[in-house]
């Protein structure tokens, strides 16, 4: 399809979900589980689904009861669309480096929304380039003369009679990208724009009539929008990740390659401990990171609940973590991804795999709503935080307790290695000693003369290695502990748990040395770790085409022909090659134009 195909069939796929969600009375309660499949069963990220996912969640977190009444149910009835405008042409990452103003003007009580900079354009919102007539805008409040930082700013970007751009308001598509390309990705510029007092999300902040600034109650309350869309993300890793899997687990059972013994009929390539090696670790990360979403929407929801009654006191922690898991998870799916579809050998290149485009999805979910790398280094800095109170008598709790709790000193011995609970402290361990190494190597710099910023920059590979490991280490408890309390048949958890070891073993296989450093683990227990992980892939064999139906993925969301349920790959690939464009005609026009002369001449110069 042309991107113009693509874009009116995803759009056509997006109004068809949602007219379907208000026939089958989709409840609040399934909201979040509706809105974390959205972007996949649309295929790939239309308008449409980040209306849901981004638009309508800040309205909900950021504004008032009254603001609520005027715009919410018309955003959950899609009688508006809307898009999240934050990132910026020159700025992403660093929120607080947005250029877009919103300055307030009491004679009229409006505020002017204004691009004074051609990097202030607003670029890369889904759904803005032709899709969405409303947006909230994130843009450098202005008032009284000074400027109070990155607010949201409700703003009518199009007619709601022709779609036409409302006067002031540049509007377009950003162009082709790697992959997604159903998505009208957008930039907005705004020439002083004018809207009402009303228009800023106050429900935490606000500014009255003369223009005195209200200070929200804590400055920490931005952080709840960013960690549900982050939180999205880890979800959307998983998803990458599970369809991902379930290509290559179908496929490496129907291909056959080889004799495994002369002889012997070929057998399915999925017999092979190679393949296993390659598909199984990141089907057990498929799992994990699908309950550390859970994990992050129960908390979530638990913190906004409890801010609402003016308790803050767990929301640093929960951003420091969404920042690490979104960093960490879209990694991981995105080399994932590649993963499988290298396993699914020459036919994984093909289009017709739906590997290539579930790559160049995942991939986007690196730089999406926060670089990883900046979002690592959010999470080091409350690592460093916590580690500095750990030292100065402070018991700490939640996901940081085993920076108090873990023996700061090597305990060498031998252990079980295939028992979660040594498995999750030997990740704690880790992460634990790696903080400690980051942060004093910190403090060693300082103390040389060097100012606390140049410190950080010159130790933030350190920073980051130390922020990865306690990531690592809280998705390996918490799938160890989900294994060990979801009410699931016995048979199931007996299945889940030996996913589970086998994600833990393959981590500290893969990072051995960061587990031999100090002498915790020994070169006989890596050993132990390495055979009881052989074990591991021998056994989830069995369970392993059940583990990937589990995720019940349509061949219609799949989008592969490798991947089909019925397993018929090759007479689909074969009816999918004959309907390549370049098929249509036997000879294509450019023989004519091209070949054909440049062949005659040669020949007649024989």
């Amino acid at each position: 399809m042309s991107r113009e195909e693509l874009y009116s069939w995803g759009l056509k796929r997006g109004i068809t979900m949602l007219r379907r969600v208000k026939e089958l009375n989709i409840t609040e309660e399934d909201l979040d589980t509706y809105r974390n499949a959205a972007l996949q069963t649309v295929g790939g990220g239309i308008g449409i689904a980040l209306h849901w996912i981004a638009f309508t969640p800040t309205i909900e977190q950021q504004a008032t009861e009254e603001q609520k009444k005027k715009w919410l149910k018309p955003a959950q009835d899609v009688a508006i669309v809307g898009a999240y405008a934050q990132t910026e042409m020159g700025h992403g990452t660093f929120v607080r480096g947005l250029e877009t103003t919103a300055t307030y003007d009491p004679s009229t009580q409006e505020f002017v929304i204004n691009s004074p900079t051609l990097t202030s354009t607003k670029w890369w919102p889904g759904g803005l380039g032709k899709t969405a007539n409303h947006a909230t805008v994130m843009a450098q409040l202005f008032t009284r003369g000074k400027c109070y930082g990155p607010h949201n700013f409700m703003v009518q970007i199009r007619s709601l009679e022709n779609h036409q751009p409302c006067p002031g308001v540049t509007l377009g598509d950003i162009g082709p990208k790697m992959e997604s390309n159903g998505n009208d990705n957008g930039f907005a510029r705004f020439d002083h724009v004018r809207i009402p007092r009303e228009n800023m999300l106050m429900k935490f902040a606000r500014v009255e009539a003369d223009g005195t600034y209200v200070q929200p109650p804590s400055s920490k309350l931005a952080y709840s929008n960013m960690v549900y869309l982050r939180g999205t993300f880890v979800m959307s890793a998983a998803q990458a990740l599970a369809s991902a899997t379930t290509i290559a687990v179908r496929y490496s059972c129907v291909r056959r390659q080889s004799e495994m013994k002369p002889g012997e009929p070929e057998p399915q390539i999925l017999e092979y401990q190679t393949q296993q090696y390659k598909l199984f670790p990141q089907l057990a990360a498929a799992y994990a990171f699908w309950f550390a979403a859970w994990f992050m929407t129960q908390q979530h929801g638990s913190i906004t609940g409890n801010m609402e009654k003016g308790d803050m006191s767990g929301l640093a922690e929960l951003h420091a973590l969404s920042a690490g898991l979104k960093s960490y998870t879209t990694a991981v799916a995105a080399s994932g991804v590649d993963v499988c579809r290298m396993a699914c050998g020459g036919h994984g290149y093909s289009h017709a795999s739906g590997l290539p485009a579930l790559f160049g999805g995942a991939a986007a979910l690196c730089t999406a709503e926060g670089e990883n790398t900046v979002m690592m280094l959010q999470t080091a800095r409350y690592l460093v935080k916590c580690f500095v109170q750990s030292q100065a008598g402070k018991t700490l709790t939640g996901t940081v307790a085993y920076l108090s709790a873990v023996q700061p000193s090597p305990v060498a011995g031998n252990r079980n290695m295939s028992d979660l609970g040594t498995l999750v402290a030997a990740f704690q361990h880790r992460a634990a000693r790696m903080v400690k190494h980051a942060a004093m190597q910190m403090q060693g710099e300082m103390q040389k003369g060097k100012a606390r910023e140049e410190a950080w920059n010159s130790c933030s590979v350190l920073l980051i290695k130390a922020a990865e490991a306690h990531v690592h280490s809280f998705v390996v408890r918490n799938f160890a502990e989900t294994v060990q309390t979801v009410e699931v048949d016995e048979s199931v958890r007996a299945v889940l748990t030996s996913l589970c070891q086998l994600y833990s073993l393959y981590g500290i296989t893969e990072h051995a040395g960061d587990f031999l450093k100090d002498g915790y683990l020994t070169g006989r227990d890596i050993d132990a770790a390495s055979s009881h992980l052989s074990a591991m892939l021998a056994r989830v064999r069995p369970d392993a085409v059940a583990l990937v139906d589990a995720f019940d993925l349509h061949d219609k969301t799949l989008h592969s022909v490798l991947g089909r349920y019925d397993g018929r790959v090759y007479e689909h690939l074969y009816e999918w090659a004959k309907k390549s464009p370049l098929n249509k005609s036997e000879v294509h026009e450019s023989y004519y134009k091209y070949l054909q002369p440049f062949l005659k001449n040669n020949r007649a110069k024989l």
